[in-house]
């Protein structure tokens, strides 16, 4: 059997270390299928419900690996629904190689059935972006793509019309002119030492040495740099907040963090950026400035030159990986006795992680949604894995997940879509097939890309669902009211879904929750059972994801929103009464 250009493609992904491929075929990637097909023994193909989930999977492979995601659709349609899924890679930066099928090269611009010039579709999404028209061209531009989706920690695209899909490998399809000699290259990609400028390490550690009030903003950057950034804020005594995708950065226990920053942070967190003299930004461009100190000299250690000192006025930016860069900098730190700086953001701290507890009330009804996490958290393992969706769910995850051993928490940092949970879930689950991966959605969300639940169950693959049910758009809501509007279109008709059903109809564990005495068990059945799991649990839908800190702008157009006519303004105004009670110690 001759050897087809697409069996060039698969070989050279499983050259660059890629095992797994996620997608749908289609007509327009036969040949790709058939390549990967005969290369089953090197590359797995992970067959999904809908191209947006694959898109995802690769996106949420990546983050957890560090590894490249690849992910496969079809001419068309296929293509175009992986977008949101690449978006989400391009705006928090992570390698991801998407490749797609093209109409024959002989019907190219006739309006052929499902042409989409994908490659044209695909230039704001990716940084490398090219169609192949000469099966010579694979290897190396498969090289190109993947280098420089490392390089730029971004999207790579490869279209691959269907007639050079089977085209005898290595061979141009018709007589050149004159021949050029192709780049003979190879499937490495040297990685930059990320080491900093020894006088941009000195120039940091002279305004961080004369710091009165320092402050450290972690994202995920850092996330390999755990040791190093505790060494830092020990010599300095400065509190650490996180960005949410850097929640991993540092334990949520740790004496030094004061928990994240932003419209799902902590009231600590704002506090400290309000305060704080010099802010010390490592593996973060942190895109919410607002939350950002108006007076306080910077420092920041970006590994992007393109975005170091982009977000907000820095003086000293430097360019770095943020583990080489903290290394090269604590020899240089002059222990101070900042204590009573530190200990202040302690005692904040204190109050806050009460305040959180206190809402975490098991005998609340309807059932309160940071109970249901703080099961969670109670029961999963002490390196299991968290994905969550965008909404209020990621309120809760960041206030009620505790960072504690190993875990990691991942989300949709700057796209903030929905639906990634639960096909992160499945792809980390591939990734690390011995580690408990749970997947937090809403119900919003979770509908979005439910066919994926099917897909775990298809694969065997023991990931588990924690659906939060307050039948509707929980964050739209709180933000139409926090505007000044009442409420509209955010609510879906009654009844409320049972998704435990559809669980147990694909095969899996279902259960539904109603009551607040039966979610430890519920979840404790989940996270014990042996496939994939899925517990649906109704809580309260008039729950407030209320910010660290109610601004007056803020107050004032949720009491407009009252008193314009809110629907629900009864059963808002009794839950923020308990739970106002609840923090004052009922």
């Amino acid at each position: 059997m001759a050897r087809i250009a697409a069996e060039s493609l698969v070989e050279r992904l499983a050259e660059w270390g890629v095992d797994t491929v996620f997608g749908m075929p289609g007509d327009g990637i036969n040949g790709i299928m058939e390549g990967l097909r005969r290369h089953r023994d090197r590359v797995r193909f992970v067959l999904v419900h809908h191209e947006e989930a694959a898109a995802f999977m690769a996106t949420g492979y990546a983050k957890a690996t560090g590894r490249i995601g690849v992910c496969l659709a079809t001419s068309g349609p296929g293509g175009i629904h992986l977008l949101n899924g690449l978006y989400d890679a391009k705006l928090d930066h992570v390698p991801v190689l998407a490749i797609t099928g093209m109409q024959e090269t002989s019907v190219l611009g006739t309006g052929y059935q499902q042409e989409v010039h994908l490659d044209r579709l695909y230039e704001d999404v990716a940084e490398y972006n090219m169609m192949i028209t000469n099966p010579a061209q694979l290897p190396s531009l498969v090289d190109l793509a993947i280098r420089t989706a490392y390089a730029r920690r971004g999207v790579a695209h490869l279209t691959l019309p269907n007639d050079l899909q089977v085209a005898e490998a290595g061979m141009a399809p018709y007589r050149t002119v004159a021949p050029a000699r192709l780049p003979e290259t190879a499937p490495v990609y040297l990685r930059p030492s990320g080491l900093p400028r020894q006088e941009d390490v000195e120039w940091a550690a002279e305004v961080l040495n004369n710091a009165r009030r320092p402050a450290m903003l972690v994202g995920q950057g850092a996330l390999h740099a755990r040791e190093e950034v505790l060494a830092v804020a020990e010599a300095l005594g400065a509190p650490v907040a996180k960005t949410l995708p850097g929640k991993a950065v540092i334990p949520d226990d740790s004496p030094y963090t004061t928990g994240g920053i932003g419209l799902l942070g902590t009231r600590p967190s704002e506090e400290l950026m309000d305060e704080a003299d010099v802010l010390f930004m490592v593996g973060t461009n942190f895109p919410y400035s607002k939350f950002l100190p108006e007076q306080a000299r910077v420092v920041q250690f970006e590994a992007d030159p393109t975005r170091a000192g982009a977000r907000i006025a820095t003086d000293v930016p430097v360019v770095c990986d943020a583990k080489e860069g903290l290394r090269a900098l604590l020899p240089l730190l002059n222990a101070r006795d900042r204590t009573a700086h530190l200990r202040k953001y302690q005692e904040m701290m204190d109050k806050w992680r009460a305040d959180m507890d206190a809402l975490e009330n098991p005998d609340r009804d309807p059932i309160a949604p940071q109970y249901v996490v703080s099961i969670v958290d109670e029961l999963a393992t002490d390196d299991a894995i968290l994905t969550c969706d965008s909404g209020t769910i990621a309120t809760w995850a960041a206030r009620h997940w505790t960072i504690r051993g190993e875990r990691r928490f991942y989300l949709s940092g700057t796209l903030a879509t929905m639906a990634p949970g639960l096909p992160y879930a499945i792809a980390m689950q591939h990734a690390y097939p011995g580690r408990q991966v749970i997947a937090y959605v809403g119900d919003g969300g979770f509908t979005m890309l439910m066919g994926e639940f099917l897909t775990a169950v298809q694969q065997r693959l023991p990931v588990k669902v924690i659906i939060n049910n307050n039948n509707s758009l929980g964050q739209i809501l709180w933000e139409q009211m926090v505007l000044g509007y009442p409420e509209h279109g955010v609510r879906f008709p009654e009844p409320e879904a049972d998704f435990s059903a559809w669980a147990r109809s694909c095969g899996g564990f279902g259960a539904k929750v109603t009551k607040s005495e039966d979610v430890a068990m519920a979840i404790g059945q989940a996270l014990a059972h042996d496939g994939p799991a899925l517990v649906d649990v109704d809580v309260n839908p008039n729950e407030p994801p209320m910010p660290a800190k109610v601004s007056y702008e803020q107050a004032k157009n949720f009491a407009q929103a009252f008193l314009k006519g809110q629907p629900h303004k009864a059963a808002i105004a009794t839950t923020l009464f308990k739970d106002r009670i609840q923090r004052l110690g009922e």
